[in-house]
């Protein structure tokens, strides 16, 4: 990989690719590495379910 290049996560295959190669509706990134990319999914999780937290703080709920 090039410096400089960016990885995507392609949602349709699971694969990685270097710069982008598929129509961006199929991808996720950018990101500065391909290690990143391959952890697109669960790094998305985590944000996710931070940010579900911080809906139910921000609205008064203790579900959690």
């Amino acid at each position: 990989m090039t410096e400089g290049t960016e990885c995507y996560y392609n949602l349709s295959t699971g694969a990685v690719e270097e710069g982008r190669q598929s129509p961006v509706t199929d991808l996720m990134g950018p990101y500065p590495t391909r290690e990143a990319a391959q952890r697109a999914l669960s790094t998305a999780k985590a944000r996710n379910e931070e940010w579900e937290q911080d809906d139910q703080a921000w609205e008064g709920g203790t579900d959690s």
